[in-house]
């Protein structure tokens, strides 16, 4: 039996924009090719480099998932349907099944030479699963002095790959909005930073960048994510930018309401932003709104705060 739209549900349906824009299958290797770029002169290179090195084994676990879907789906169904994430992070953090996604990314580095990054890594393969679980869930809950700064890339690099190989296996998800405009309908984390898209029927729509499983859904333009006011938002660029007002290609939206921000990648400035990859090449940017007062609400599982 077909059904038939009104008027007023036809016009509605042709302007409702897209909610969501899933990350592509290649999303680590465009994510380490953009660090790699961003890395060449920058103050910050050498852990931009790392970052991408990270980046690469993230795409070769994604190519070669260690295990399948967490998720039934008769549960992915009965979470969608009570507007609840299919792969919520606060219950899948603590039964474990990214565990062998960690060790699979250890194995990337058993030959690391004598250096910091060794002594990380053996740190982690020491550790046993409950410690591993703990320093995750405070990782994912934001509680970053319970975890070693030293830990949080490698820890953060196998979340990452669990939850985005997880969003790419279900099938055509239908999400619906979280109760938070800034947390991932698909694992409700939150969002760490936006993106104003320049191509298609997403030209020109904002969406927010899931910090975990890389999810980005749809939030209208010039609303304070945290408050959701649009009173008196000002957008604040790198001082030394050399693009005119209005055209740097990433812009914090700073609320005096929340004193809250939000960095946000402005596509039709910078097609190749991506939005991990330029939110930690402009970590200067953060330190700026903080000497002013704004707090960042928006976790980057690449970096501990500070570190």
């Amino acid at each position: 039996m077909s059904t038939i739209l009104e008027p007023g549900q036809i016009e509605a349906s042709a302007v409702m924009p897209p909610f969501l824009h899933l990350p592509p299958a290649n999303l680590f290797t465009v994510r380490a090719a953009r660090l790699e770029q961003l890395a060449e002169g920058h103050p910050f290179g050498d852990y931009l480099r790392l970052i991408a090195r990270l980046c690469r084994v993230q795409q070769q676990l994604v190519d070669n998932p260690p295990a399948g879907l967490p998720v039934a789906e008769q549960r992915q169904r009965l979470c969608i349907s009570h507007g609840l994430p299919p792969l919520a992070a606060d219950s899948l953090v603590r039964e474990g099944p990214w565990l062998v996604w960690l060790q699979a990314l250890l194995g990337h580095f058993a030959d690391e030479p004598d250096g910091p990054l060794r002594e990380t890594v053996k740190l982690l393969c020491d550790s046993d699963d409950s410690q591993r679980k703990g320093w995750a869930i405070a990782l994912l809950g934001g509680q970053y002095d319970a975890v070693p700064a030293a830990l949080v890339p490698l820890l953060g690099a196998a979340l990452q790959a669990a939850w985005a190989s997880w969003l790419l296996a279900l099938p055509a998800p239908e999400l619906k909005p979280a109760s938070s405009l800034a947390q991932c309908p698909a694992c409700g984390s939150p969002a760490m930073a936006g993106v104003v898209r320049n191509r298609g029927k997403h030209n020109g729509l904002r969406y927010l960048a899931c910090s975990l499983c890389a999810c980005e859904w749809h939030v209208v333009r010039v609303k304070c994510v945290y408050c959701e006011s649009s009173k008196d938002l000002r957008y604040s660029s790198l001082e030394d930018d050399r693009h005119g007002p209005g055209k740097a290609p990433l812009r914090a939206e700073c609320c005096p309401g929340c004193q809250s921000y939000l960095k946000q990648h402005y596509l039709e400035n910078d097609a190749a932003a991506e939005p991990l990859a330029d939110d930690l090449a402009s970590l200067a940017l953060d330190i700026r709104l903080d000497e002013e007062g704004f707090h960042r609400l928006a976790p980057n599982l690449m970096v501990a705060p500070g570190a």
